[in-house]
């Protein structure tokens, strides 16, 4: 009788542990996963590597910054990646992101920055003239965080046409 107790008491216990176990990972669902310190600074690497492999003009360096089937703007995978980096001139212009943003998100993080360009062919270096957001998925790989999904945003108004004054900015609301 003593074994069956026994028994029946550590049948209790397992399934109340279960129980609380299972509605745990039910609550959890849905939810945001929790970034670690260290999560945080490989992000912050990961966008600071896409400045610098893109600049540089290192193609293979800039596709392997996404997942395999990553996209930035229209090109999505690998082989469109590395064409989109091998069809563009760098020239004299940098990237330069500021304002960081990392959400974490049930996936990874989503993460958004400002982008300018520095022209660096002027001395001193004068910003270029125009703006952009980047808006972006990332997920975390086996090889670290990766660009899923990535999309610029120009802002501000519109270039003017060569050799015409820009169009006059809106009133702040």
């Amino acid at each position: 009788m003593r074994g069956f107790r026994a028994l029946t008491a550590v049948s209790v216990l397992l399934t109340a542990a279960l129980a609380v176990a299972g509605a745990a990972w039910l609550s959890a669902q849905g939810k945001a996963a929790t970034l670690t310190t260290q999560d945080y600074i490989d992000i912050q690497q990961l966008y600071a590597r896409y400045n610098h492999t893109l600049d540089s003009g290192d193609a293979e360096g800039y596709a392997a910054l996404f997942t395999p089937d990553g996209s930035f703007n229209a090109n999505v995978g690998h082989d469109a990646l590395v064409r989109f980096v091998k069809g563009r001139t760098a020239g004299d212009l940098r990237h330069w992101n500021t304002n960081l943003l990392i959400t974490p998100t049930p996936e990874g993080a989503d993460g958004t920055v400002y982008l300018m360009f520095l022209n660096v062919s002027t001395r001193p270096p004068t910003l270029a003239n125009n703006a952009a957001k980047y808006t972006d998925s990332l997920v975390k790989t086996p090889q670290g965080w990766r660009f899923k999904k990535r999309q610029t945003r120009p802002e501000g108004p519109p270039a003017a046409p060569s050799g015409q004054a820009p169009a006059p900015a809106a009133a702040p609301r």
